[in-house]
């Protein structure tokens, strides 16, 4: 794995963990802002991180308690972008999944810093 490739991997740790510890704050510092999703033929755009975590937890729905990583490759890098394949899965409370869900993320690397700056995603 190339030291570019390590450090967007860096970012979907942190995401995880900051979205499995439902904080706002480390979760936004993940993400660039502006920041994309394209879901359900829909594309989505936070332009501050001010409404992104509470539009999250209504996409994930009350049964939601923590989410995984299930893979994530890198299929493309350059110096300052890398474009990962991932698949992630919700969990209930008990560990029943919720589901698992494939997305394609885009790692970039802007003022110096790595952070999600869009993402096309199969889930909810």
């Amino acid at each position: 794995m190339t030291e570019t490739e390590a450090a967007a991997i860096a970012v979907l740790d942190r995401h995880i963990a900051a979205l499995n510890a439902r904080d706002a704050q480390a979760l936004a510092d993940t993400l660039h802002f502006p920041h994309y999703r394209l879901s359900q033929g829909r594309m989505q755009c936070w332009e501050t991180p001010d409404s992104y975590h509470a539009d999250f937890l209504a996409r994930a729905g009350d049964g939601w308690h923590h989410s995984a990583w299930d893979f994530r490759r890198p299929v493309a890098t350059s110096g300052d972008k890398v474009h990962l394949d991932v698949q992630f899965t919700r969990y209930r409370e008990d560990g029943g999944s919720m589901g698992s869900f494939r997305s394609l993320w885009v790692i970039a690397k802007l003022h110096d810093r790595w952070a999600a700056q869009l993402r096309s995603s199969f889930a909810a």
